[in-house]
């Protein structure tokens, strides 16, 4: 068992979904700084993206690697070498219990590890596919007046091969889908850049809208609607 980790195995399929930002939790030892509050904000955890990811493991039978920390103790999805890695201020939140933080201990305990599981898990798959599950605020306090309307993102680096197949299907399926938003995955790709891109292994990122998977009915729906879609991105790419 680790603190950086827990995992899910559902079956055999050679499907991982991979879930940086899964979790709000922060170990006893570490001091943000912070109103506790936040920690059931979008600043702390992906809203949603655990359930779904669990749901989708169980329907596809397939296995999940999630986070176990708080992306304000260490950002999961950050190139090792990012100034985002331990974010000292968060869409307009400071978090103080960062700037003089050890990154090195850190990187240590919770990042390499959680690299080094999802990697372990890879290469025991014969032909991989990877999922990778986030989630966005619709509205983020620091540009309120930015407009966030899409129901899901599609991000992705050089290979873009899923998108292509998921975002009419998405489309197909009633929802509104930002292709390369509201992030572009050109800039905000780390863990799929390392675990995929670099190794040729096809992969399906995704953003959901957080208001749209915050109860157990949002969840089942976006599984639901998703399965089918990663399904037939799988079968056609490995």
């Amino acid at each position: 068992m680790s603190e950086a980790f827990t995992t899910v195995r559902e079956g055999d399929l050679d499907l991982l979904i991979i879930v940086d930002h899964a979790s709000a939790h922060v170990p006893d030892d570490i001091d943000l700084g912070i109103d506790p509050a936040l920690l059931r904000e979008h600043i702390a955890i992906d809203i949603g993206v655990a359930e779904v990811s669990q749901l989708l493991a169980a329907q596809l039978n397939c296995s999940a690697i999630l986070a176990g920390i708080s992306r304000l103790v260490i950002d999961l999805n950050r190139e090792e070498d990012a100034p985002g890695l331990l974010p000292v201020m968060s869409d307009g939140h400071a978090i103080p219990g960062n700037r003089d933080a050890d990154l090195a201990e850190r990187m240590r305990r919770f990042h390499h590890p959680y690299h080094k599981q999802g990697a372990a898990m890879l290469d025991g798959m014969t032909s991989p596919f990877i999922l990778s599950v986030h989630s966005f605020t619709p509205r983020l306090a620091s540009d309120p007046a930015q407009q966030r309307p899409w129901d899901i993102g599609i991000l992705y680096n050089q290979d873009d091969r899923a998108a292509r197949i998921a975002i009419p299907m998405l489309e197909a399926a009633g929802l509104n889908v930002g292709d390369q938003l509201p992030y572009s995955g050109q800039l905000l790709n780390a863990t799929m850049n390392r675990h995929a891109e670099a190794n040729g292994i096809p992969y399906l990122g995704i953003e959901m809208r957080q208001d749209l998977v915050a109860d157990a009915a949002g969840q089942r729906r976006f599984a639901d609607l998703l399965g089918p879609i990663v399904l037939e991105c799988r079968n056609r790419l490995s």
